[in-house]
């Protein structure tokens, strides 16, 4: 098992969870703008692009963790199929499963 951690380089389970955290504030801030203006802005749009890209993104990372047991398959599918319709489901399953991992002193995404 720590021979896939190992190569998982940059992946590991808390720069997953500051991701998509981040993604999730991204995503607040595209409700929020285009609901504020009330039609389509540079921002909006910019800001859709970003969401876009960050899900497709999040989906290969968290895909490639879950093989690599650095997250659960439960996380991962959160974040693939649930994450282009709203990253918040993602970012919740990264806060249950790190508080289990701690509940029961295991790394979090090893069972």
């Amino acid at each position: 098992m720590s021979e896939r951690r190992a190569a998982a380089g940059p992946l590991t389970f808390g720069r997953l969870q500051a991701a998509s955290f981040t993604h999730s504030c991204v995503y607040l801030a595209l409700l929020i703008c285009a609901f504020a203006a009330g039609g389509p802005q540079p921002e909006t749009f910019i800001l859709g692009l970003t969401h876009g890209l960050m899900w497709i993104a999040m989906s290969l990372a968290c895909l490639a963790a879950a093989r690599l047991r650095i997250v659960s398959l439960r996380l991962a599918v959160a974040v693939v199929v649930l994450g282009g319709i709203g990253p918040f489901f993602g970012s919740y399953e990264f806060v249950r499963e790190g508080r289990r991992a701690k509940a029961s002193n295991h790394a979090p995404g090893t069972g």
